[in-house]
């Protein structure tokens, strides 16, 4: 399933909103106070940072829409003394937005029909 969602997504220009939330799940599970900081600047850099080479977007209005300055700065403040929760408000609204847009198109599209044909075919 997992790798079915990141297949469509890849069709879309979106598989970074599935990255960042996979990389935010990981990052939770840090227990080195030394890797934490590492793990949330890197993780800064590559999905929320103006210039990050995998932005994630958060909302999907016919073209997607990078983070909201707010949470952006927000997310920015947060890695400078990183916890567990650095991340929650970006991944809300990441998570938000693949619930309400991106989940609901991957249901309809033809890669997860084909999948779960497959299934069906499999268990018949």
């Amino acid at each position: 399933g997992l790798a079915a969602f990141r297949a469509f997504l890849k069709t879309e220009f979106s598989e970074e909103n599935l990255e960042f939330w996979l990389a935010c799940e990981d990052f939770k599970k840090t227990r080195s106070a030394a890797k934490l900081a590492s793990k949330a600047q890197r993780i800064f850099e590559e999905f929320i940072d103006v210039q990050a080479p995998r932005e994630v977007g958060t909302e999907y209005t016919g073209k997607w829409v990078n983070i909201d300055f707010q949470t952006r700065e927000l997310t920015r403040r947060n890695v400078q003394e990183p916890s567990l929760s650095c991340f929650d408000q970006a991944q809300g609204k990441v998570h938000s937005l693949m619930e309400k847009d991106s989940y609901p198109r991957f249901l309809r599209s033809k890669i997860y029909t084909d999948l779960l044909s497959q299934t069906q075919r499999r268990l018949s």
